[in-house]
């Protein structure tokens, strides 16, 4: 399937209207680079590579309509996959770090490859396990769909840091669909969690579909 790039950067413009030249052409270099990559190493979906911009790209920005970075901020991106959600948001903000993890190597080598063609300085792709991660030095971690709340809530006692500085308290991100309510529940009691319909900062049919981005408060 190929990616309408036009429509895409289009649908990005429109809830993003703010994006420099710079971004914008940076978010333009993600067709071909993800085009060749998939081809020879699938971080996508090849039925879904077509909808790169609205479910892979988009879906990582609607973590901006929550929450704001200030620059200073350093985010963790867990399971990152293809890049996501870190390198939008690394595009997004180029005053923020993002350090991208992952299992799997060849992910990583995908990631590092773009990161290395968009000329990404403020971020960074390891091949590491989160359990090997040993510093509480994050402001908040950020995800697609990893690990049950309990399990990031966890990781974030361990790897973020307080006090934060940014309009939402530090605390761990997560894109989630379906049925949320069960993870929140499982969260020890007097923990702050929210679920936000990501239709309530986009809007498109996809997005309606029982997506959300959790948010767990981390002291």
């Amino acid at each position: 399937m190929d990616i309408d790039v036009q429509a895409g950067l289009a649908l990005l413009l429109k809830y993003f209207p703010n994006l420099t030249d710079k971004q914008y052409q940076q978010f333009a270099q993600l067709a071909p680079l993800y085009s060749e990559w998939n081809a020879r190493i699938n971080v996508i979906s090849r039925k879904d590579i077509g909808n790169l911009y609205e479910r892979h790209v988009l879906h990582s920005l609607s973590i901006a309509k929550f929450v704001d970075f200030m620059p200073g901020t350093v985010l963790l991106d867990v399971g990152t996959g293809g890049g996501f959600p870190g390198l939008p948001l690394a595009i997004l903000y180029p005053d923020v770090f993002v350090h991208l993890i992952d299992g799997t190597a060849k992910k990583i080598k995908v990631v590092n490859a773009i990161i290395s063609a968009l000329d990404l300085t403020n971020a960074r792709a390891q091949h590491i396990r989160v359990e090997q991660l040993r510093k509480r030095q994050y402001d908040f971690i950020v995800s697609r769909a990893v690990a049950p709340l309990t399990i990031q809530y966890r990781w974030g006692q361990r790897l973020i840091r307080s006090p934060g500085f940014n309009s939402v308290p530090n605390g761990v991100l997560s894109l989630k669909g379906g049925n949320v309510q069960s993870e929140l529940d499982a969260l020890p009691k007097g923990i702050y969690r929210e679920a936000n319909p990501l239709s309530t900062y986009i809007a498109t049919p996809w997005f309606a579909q029982d997506k959300y981005l959790l948010y767990v408060q981390v002291e």
